[in-house]
């Protein structure tokens, strides 16, 4: 049985995209992590489970989960060895999540959104899909094999590839505005950027490797 996992992390968070999902959680769990919970705080939403150093968020905002509520707490030292974030991802994996998404991850520190990105790898090497939501990008992970990706089901009018450490092999791209056959797809170029859905569907398939697959358009 698939259980849906919010994490609510401390980055930009949007009333207009936050706000559905996390109204419409009815089962799984809510994890608010660090100085997301003054967004759910803010907003009157119970999480489950509450995560972090609790170094940027204000005190009266950990003080009411602490003694007025029911929340599972988890309080790390600010001299850890992973990310909020990812200590989040790590506690919904245990709570039997099968389809993570992560709110917040995205507009602020550059090296907070990257250790987010690289964070998706270890809930897609134990077969449990995540990703990334802002109004803007969906990013998640896809390994070899064949993935179609429908025009009326995408996250917006463009889409951008990248390997997530190896070359991938058998590279190939079908559908859209710039396909692609066969190509060993190498790390640290921009190749496979703002690419376009020209049909119906887009096909991506390659045979070894991990991608991160970002569904993005452009600002209202």
């Amino acid at each position: 049985m698939s259980k849906r996992i919010v994490i609510v992390s401390g980055g930009k968070l949007e009333e207009s995209v936050c706000l559905p999902i996390l109204e419409g959680q009815k089962e799984g769990y809510i994890i608010g992590v660090d100085r997301g919970l003054e967004f759910l705080y803010q907003h009157q939403i119970m999480p489950d489970y509450i995560v972090g150093d609790f170094d940027s968020v204000k005190k009266e905002v950990v003080d009411y989960y602490r003694e007025e509520t029911h929340a599972g707490i988890r309080e790390y030292n600010p001299v850890k060895d992973a990310s909020d974030t990812e200590i989040a991802i790590r506690l919904a994996m245990t709570l039997g999540g099968t389809d993570l998404v992560i709110l917040g991850a995205t507009g602020g520190r550059i090296d907070h959104l990257w250790a987010n990105v690289q964070s998706l790898a270890i809930p897609f090497k134990a077969g449990v899909h995540a990703e990334i939501l802002d109004s803007q990008n969906r990013i998640f992970l896809l390994g070899e094999g064949e993935t179609h990706i429908k025009k009326s089901e995408a996250y917006g009018p463009y889409f951008s590839v990248f390997p997530l450490g190896d070359e991938v092999f058998g590279f190939t791209i079908e559908g859209a505005k710039y396909p692609l056959h066969d190509h060993v797809l190498t790390p640290y170029n921009s190749l496979c950027v703002s690419n376009e859905i020209a049909g119906e569907e887009v096909v991506i398939s390659f045979t070894t490797g991990i991608v991160i697959l970002m569904e993005t358009r452009d600002k209202e």
